[in-house]
């Protein structure tokens, strides 16, 4: 079997496809989630916090040359190196958030995929022999 055969085979099986669709659905889910942490989530926090914006939280590293503002932008286009923590701490909440509905969405999968538990099976029909045996004892100790 040639080298194309085996791929083409590979690659129209039901568990390959069934894994593309959901690469591009978690791509698209995965943007959904960023939108909700970066535009809902995170406006919330820093409004708690006292109008902080935690993607403008940064240390710099280097020398930042004169004239240049101190937000994160101006000084990564200085060319200024720069830690910036407020956009771990977004990413880092956007991981949890999506964590943690992926969880609740197997979790609810699996419990739709728990079977009943089977039903008691009947105990096997009484061989043809032993019920014509057992007829015959009760026909010997019934009295004539």
């Amino acid at each position: 079997m040639g080298m194309m055969q085996e791929f083409k085979e590979f690659a129209v099986k039901g568990n390959v496809i069934d894994l593309a669709v959901g690469v591009i659905i978690g791509g698209a889910f995965g943007k959904i989630v960023t939108s909700m942490v970066e535009d809902v989530i995170m406006p919330i926090v820093g409004a708690v916090f006292g109008n902080l914006d935690f993607t403008n939280l940064f240390i710099a590293l280097g020398k930042v040359p004169e004239g240049t503002a101190p937000t994160l932008a101006a000084l990564k286009a200085a060319g200024v190196p720069t830690l910036a923590y407020g956009n771990f701490i977004t990413v880092a909440l956007n991981f949890a958030i999506m964590a943690f509905i992926i969880f609740v969405m197997v979790k609810q999968i699996n419990r739709l995929k728990r079977e009943a538990p089977p039903a008691p099976a009947e105990p096997p029909a009484t061989p043809e022999d032993v019920v014509l045996l057992r007829e015959i004892r009760d026909s010997l100790k019934s009295p004539r």
